[in-house]
């Protein structure tokens, strides 16, 4: 084969490794439109709680909605739309069902994000007697045969690839890349698709003539390395169907960060109103911080004002604590730091950070070990208590004007789910499965 000719072809197996990634299709929308076939066709948007979209059917972004966009923008866009709350709980349900119907055909599984999953087909083609392509089009198809939702799947070599081919025929669209097929996919496809290649990383290939992701691959790995570091030459394997990133199919269990925010609306200038908020995150990330039987030392504390724009502020204890009652006093001194009188906030947020397994801090000369104790037993009877009826029944008094102020806002406006409670369930509790809207 003439020398010219080689420099264009990327020689290697049709699968020396078949990884597959099944993405959800506007998924938080699809499941509203799964549970209630009325809205099937039409415009839906969920996020009517913040404020602004956080997903839009495909209905919805054919008439020009985007996520983000604000919710008045989006009705003078879209007069006909249909603008619901977000029902996370429904979500997470059909999330779950998603993943265990991908586990029917395959163990190796990575759940990605609450609608997206790779999973690995290495070897199964002697199990079910048929091609890679053939076993991601059963998955695809069990999904929305049982859920009643679409997904888009991609096949190829790596995790990249696998990703690059699912979002190339969106929505409810199914790509093999095999590796003899790999060059000429990949002379077609801009930067802008490969995950990992932001506006500016595309700027700077672009600066050193590199237009597309064939042009990527066709130089030296050392170029990638050194232009773009460990991540650039990762990329560079990848692109090229050297399987680098592996899956993680062990669910998540260490933490790094432990992070709480809270949208309101209207928006408040309250500077007691917005601490309560803040308050309120601070004890819900303690929570979980006590449910893992974790500790944290780090904090902070931001703002979103009605721009969007942020205010933070860090601060540090002296030793690893999970009681909302030690945050507490250092949380209120960062908001004296990041709290500006006369301005409009919409959004308040906790980070914990620092964190580490209950019981490994060492304590110093100066702890007080008879109040560390008590307010250890303070955090676990409150714990109890609210598990007996309810979150966040008993609180702290500064999130208590949460609860008191009478405000018109659109969080009132719950979930359709949230209104319709079986026998026996609560406004918290209730049965593991979707309630769907069907007509008998």
């Amino acid at each position: 084969m003439p020398e010219d000719i080689n420099k264009d072809v990327i020689t290697l197996l049709s699968y020396p490794r078949a990884i597959a990634h099944i993405d959800g299709d506007a998924f938080f929308t699809s499941c509203e439109q799964a549970r209630d076939p009325s809205l099937k066709g039409r415009p839906v948007i969920t996020g009517k709680e913040r404020g602004i979209v956080s997903c839009a059917s495909y209905q919805a972004k054919a008439c020009g909605i985007t996520r983000g966009l604000r919710l008045y923008e989006a009705k003078k866009i879209c007069p006909q739309a249909i603008i619901l709350p977000s029902d996370y709980e429904l979500y997470s349900l059909y999330s779950e069902r998603m993943f265990s119907i991908i586990r029917e055909f395959t163990p190796s599984v990575e759940e990605f994000s609450i609608d997206e999953a790779f999973c690995d087909l290495t070897g199964l083609r002697r199990l079910y007697r048929t091609s890679y392509l053939d076993i991601t089009g059963m998955i695809k198809d069990k999904i929305q045969k049982e859920l009643d939702i679409t997904v888009s799947a991609g096949l190829s070599l790596s995790r990249t690839l696998a990703k690059m081919c699912s979002k190339y025929k969106k929505p409810d669209g199914l790509l093999a890349v095999p590796g003899y097929k790999l060059h000429d996919f990949l002379k077609a496809r801009p930067l802008e698709t490969v995950c990992g290649f932001g506006p500016n990383t595309v700027a700077l290939l672009n600066k050193c003539a590199v237009y597309d992701v064939f042009d990527y691959v066709k130089r030296p790995v050392s170029f990638a390395e050194g232009l773009l570091g460990k991540i650039g030459g990762e990329l560079w394997h990848e692109l090229r169907g050297e399987c680098v990133y592996k899956l993680q199919e062990e669910r998540k269990e260490k933490y790094l960060t432990i992070s709480k925010t809270k949208t309101f609306m209207p928006l408040s200038d309250d500077k007691d109103y917005v601490k309560g908020q803040l308050i309120r995150n601070l004890e819900s990330a303690c929570i979980k911080l006590r449910r893992h039987a974790l500790c944290a030392r780090n904090i902070i504390c931001y703002l979103k004002k009605a721009d969007f724009t942020a205010k933070s502020a860090e601060a540090r204890l002296t030793r690893h604590t999970s009681s909302t009652l030690e945050f507490i006093d250092i949380c209120s001194e960062v908001l004296e730091n990041v709290f500006e009188k006369g301005v409009l906030y919409r959004a308040t947020g906790i980070i914990l950070s620092d964190i580490v397994t209950e019981g490994t801090d060492i304590r110093t000369l100066f702890d007080d070990p008879v109040r560390i104790e008590r307010m250890m037993n303070i955090s676990k009877a409150v714990d109890h208590i609210n598990g007996l009826y309810g979150k966040h029944k008993i609180h702290c008094g500064a999130s208590d004007i949460i609860g008191k102020e009478n405000r018109d806002h659109p969080r009132k406006d719950v979930s359709w789910r949230k209104k319709n409670i079986l026998k026996g369930e609560t406004s918290r509790k209730r049965i593991n499965m979707p309630l769907l809207k069907l007509k008998v």
